[in-house]
């Protein structure tokens, strides 16, 4: 699951899979703006079969969080 979030935030913010932690933040590390943000939960919606509501997404700061968010909520 991790891999698969980290290849794709890496195709997202053309940034490199390998450097990414649990820790990595998405706005601060990525340099990804709001409008990255909601684009990127939308994708994740997509991939992954999962609905994820506005105030869940802004409580998503690490890939971490991403991770575990994903992990409670599929199928």
């Amino acid at each position: 699951m991790f891999e698969k979030i980290c290849e794709l935030l890496a195709d997202k913010f053309d940034a490199d899979a390998s450097t990414m932690t649990m820790d990595t933040k998405i706005k601060e590390d990525l340099n990804a703006d709001s409008l990255d943000v909601v684009e990127l939960m939308m994708d994740l919606e997509e991939n992954f079969g999962i609905t994820i509501s506005d105030e869940e997404a802004t409580q998503m700061s690490t890939i971490g969080d991403i991770v575990k968010y994903i992990e409670e909520h599929q199928d």
